[in-house]
């Protein structure tokens, strides 16, 4: 347990801060070089780390070539491109928005918007196809 001050935005707060795994260091230090800790009788057992989410059924969608891959999981603000459209590299595709802040999907290579997969106001989730380009 570690004692600290620190100061936000001009105030002061005094915190007291775990250290996990800091009984495991104290046990691996050889005798004499130090103070050691013994760990406290009334210590909880050490909690499993926790599963992986599964993954949800957007993100489970194959991929084919040419497919714009969503870069993060977010919300649709617009699709800025219409089926036909030619497109080059660097292209404004589509404006996500997560976490109150907006990303720009760019064009990877240029091509034609071959198919739109999502539309404005669709939840998206990281690597879900957004659209394809032939």
């Amino acid at each position: 347990m570690k004692h600290l001050r620190i100061t936000i935005e001009g105030k002061t707060y005094e915190v007291d801060v775990e250290i996990l795994g800091e009984e495991m260091e104290a046990a691996k230090r050889p005798a004499g070089s130090g103070a050691t800790r013994s760990r406290p009788a009334s210590a909880a057992a050490p909690m499993a780390a926790p599963s992986a989410p599964a993954p949800s059924a957007a993100a489970a969608v194959a991929s084919a070539p040419g497919d714009v891959p969503s870069p993060l999981s977010g919300k649709v603000v617009s699709v800025d491109v219409k089926v036909g459209d030619a497109v080059t590299e660097g292209s404004q595709l589509i404006t996500l928005e997560a976490m109150k802040m907006n990303t720009i999907v760019s064009a990877p290579t240029g091509g034609s918007v071959s198919a739109i997969h999502v539309a404005a106001g669709d939840s998206v989730e990281e690597g879900q196809p957004l659209l394809s380009l032939a």
